[in-house]
């Protein structure tokens, strides 16, 4: 870290107060947990990768900010140094936070900073078509300690409710750039700086009574793959969390992704890049700070769904069966293989996919929409205009609650390639192939939907 960067940044932290309204009408709370795996097992986010970790760069982290305004109402915000929330790991810590704290589902809202330098995560011990049961007995083995950890987090941030003050900010972050490039043959990862981007940083402070930060929660919307090694390290998105934390001590700083499903970190793939990504990432919070805080009251609104997204064409067994024996792609062959057994199994292949949809309403002063999957940048560009506006600052986030693949928008889903549907064959899921082209509609649908909800119950 540059010495005039940590000064600049401690400087702009030290001297940020919050205005004096509104009164402490809030509670906060807050809870991190370490969650490095203990033993070497496999990294997530590269289907190139050959072998499991061998170090720790540095290491992983969940965190959970607590909010309960004046009337009770109480929502848990949980950050993730992981590449993924799988839809077990949102419905086990659903159901257990609703029965052990009372909490709502609606109350519970997950993301993950997307990091492909954590552990994978498993709901059973079989292993997919070409791994090792070792490999997936020591992803399980994982993903339920993690499960034990992330339940006792979200009590420890709820019991650590005390009365604070809210304001939100915002600056903006340049190393983000679209990663589709349009080829002969189609489009290709690769930096294209004419492509769309979200460069904004959303920053939502939490003071205690002592006007002191006791938690910063950012966001960014640009996949976190500064790096493709073998080590654990929480990439940009940790480095900028712990830049953050370490100059304003006694802060607990989260990372929200946003929707960058279509953009990458650049340049990228060493260490040094990771941790120079996450210094400007850092410095954009601070000088968030210097702009004047728009102060964030109650009360507190919270609504969760489902959109129903369809797939288009179905495949059928004789496809499939064709796929698996003359394609020269090993994970088109497994991927057929899986689809397979899900046909011999349930009898049929998925139609269409339940997706969460969230939102938070803190007041008339911020509005977090939270989407999942893989999201790309279309939706967070298309949902702030369209909510521009009507009242409160406007955050979306993606990689939230449930991140099943890539969530397309209508124009990358035409224009095909990787996040249109070609990642479909490296999930976790069944998917039997691209979403239908009405997948836009129905999950924005659902978002102004739900907004309008929170909206109607002030």
């Amino acid at each position: 870290m540059r010495p005039l960067a940590v000064l600049a940044l401690v400087l702009a932290l030290a001297s940020s107060g919050v205005a004096a309204d509104p009164p402490l009408e809030w509670k906060a709370g807050v809870a991190t947990a370490d969650i490095t795996p203990e033993k070497p097992i496999w990294m997530a986010g590269y289907a190139s990768r050959t072998k499991p970790a061998e170090g720790t760069a540095q290491h992983l982290f969940a965190k959970a900010l607590a909010f309960e305004d004046a009337a009770g109402s109480r929502v848990v915000i949980v950050t993730l140094d992981l590449i993924s929330v799988p839809r077990f790991l949102r419905d086990h810590l659903e159901n257990a936070a609703r029965e052990k704290y009372k909490l709502p589902p609606e109350g519970l809202l997950l993301n993950c900073s997307h990091t492909h330098c954590g552990p994978e995560l498993r709901v059973a011990d079989a292993p997919r078509p070409g791994e090792t049961p070792e490999r997936a007995k020591q992803a399980t083995a994982y993903a339920r300690k993690l499960e034990g950890q992330l339940i006792e987090l979200i009590g420890a941030a709820l019991k650590d409710l005390a009365p604070a003050k809210l304001a939100f900010f915002r600056a903006r972050c340049g190393f983000a750039m679209n990663r589709r490039l349009s080829v002969a043959d189609g489009w290709a990862n690769r930096a294209n700086p004419d492509g769309p981007v979200d460069h904004d940083v959303p920053v939502l402070r939490v003071e205690g009574k002592d006007g002191k930060a006791r938690a910063i929660l950012f966001g960014y919307a640009c996949h976190n793959t500064t790096l493709a090694f073998y080590e654990w390290c929480g990439d940009y998105a940790g480095f900028a969390q712990d830049i953050v934390q370490r100059s304003n001590p006694g802060t607990v700083a989260l990372f929200m992704s946003g929707c960058g499903g279509d953009q990458n970190p650049y340049p990228r793939g060493t260490l040094d890049l990771a941790r120079q990504h996450g210094e400007a990432l850092a410095t954009a919070v601070a000088a968030a700070f210097q702009t004047p805080p728009r102060p964030v009251g109650g009360p507190l609104r919270v609504a969760l769904d489902q959109a129903t997204i369809d797939y288009g064409a179905i495949p059928t067994k004789d496809e499939l069966l064709k796929r698996k024996e003359t394609s020269k792609d090993k994970y088109d062959q497994n991927h057929a293989e899986w689809l397979l057994k899900h046909l011999e199994d349930k009898g049929k292949l998925p139609e269409n996919y339940s997706a969460p949809v969230q939102v938070l309403r803190f007041g008339n002063d911020l509005l977090l929409v939270a989407l999942p999957g893989e999201t790309v940048v279309d939706y967070s560009l298309r949902l702030k205009k369209e909510l521009a506006g009507t009242g409160p600052a406007v955050w979306v986030a993606g990689y939230s609650n449930d991140v099943f693949t890539y969530l397309p928008s209508q124009r990358v889903l035409k224009e095909g390639g990787y996040e249109g549907g070609g990642a479909m064959k490296y999930g976790s899921y069944p998917h039997p192939g691209p979403f239908a082209d009405t997948v836009e509609e129905r999950i924005v649908g659902k978002a102004r939907q739900l907004v309008e909800r929170t909206a109607k119950s002030r």
